[in-house]
C-alpha cells in the first residue's frame, strides 16, 4: 500500500475532482508520482479507510514521523487516537462536514504523537476518497504545516 499505484489513483484523482488542482506536482512524471507522494512530498498525507471506526490505511513518510508512529503501528491505529479525547467531538464534527461537502480546506486542528506531545496541524486539507465509479473508500488528509502548542 505504501506506493500502491491503484491507491495513488483514489488519492490523486480524488484530490484533483474535488480541488481542481493535482496532488502531485505535473513536473513528477507519472510513473514515479506514487513514490514521490511517499518518499518526498513535502507534506505528510493520511488516509483512513469506511470501517465504523476508521483506521488509517496509508501515510506517507512524513505523516509516521510527525505522530511518531511506524508504518505498522499508524496501519493498525483507528484515526480518531490521532486527537485527544477532548479534541475528538471537534474532530469529528470537522470530519462530518468533509462528508457533506466532499472536502475541506484551510483546517486547524490540534493532534496527539504516541508520546503524547500536542501539535496543531495546519492549513489541511481533508478530503472524500471515491473511485471513478463512485464508490466510497474512506478519507485522506495533507497537512502541508505544523505548530508547536
Amino acid at each position: 500500500m505504501r506506493i500502491d499505484p491503484d491507491f495513488f489513483k483514489l488519492l490523486s484523482t480524488s484530490y484533483s475532482r474535488l480541488l481542481g488542482k493535482p496532488l502531485v506536482p505535473e513536473h513528477v512524471r507519472n510513473e514515479d508520482a506514487p513514490r514521490w507522494l511517499y518518499e518526498q512530498a513535502p507534506f505528510g498525507l493520511l488516509a483512513h479507510d469506511t470501517n465504523a471506526e476508521p483506521v488509517f490505511v496509508y501515510g506517507n513518510l512524513t505523516a509516521p514521523k510527525l505522530f511518531e508512529y511506524d508504518w505498522d503501528e499508524l496501519t493498525a491505529l483507528p484515526s480518531r487516537l490521532s486527537a485527544e479525547a477532548p479534541d475528538r467531538d471537534e474532530r469529528q464534527a470537522f470530519l462530518d462536514r468533509v462528508e457533506r461537502d466532499g472536502f475541506v480546506a484551510a483546517y486547524r486542528g490540534m493532534r496527539v504523537t504516541k508520546s503524547g506531545k500536542r501539535f496543531w496541524i495546519d492549513n489541511v486539507v481533508v478530503w472524500q476518497l471515491h473511485d471513478e465509479a463512485g464508490a466510497y473508500h474512506g478519507q485522506a488528509a495533507l497537512i502541508p504545516t505544523t505548530s508547536s502548542v
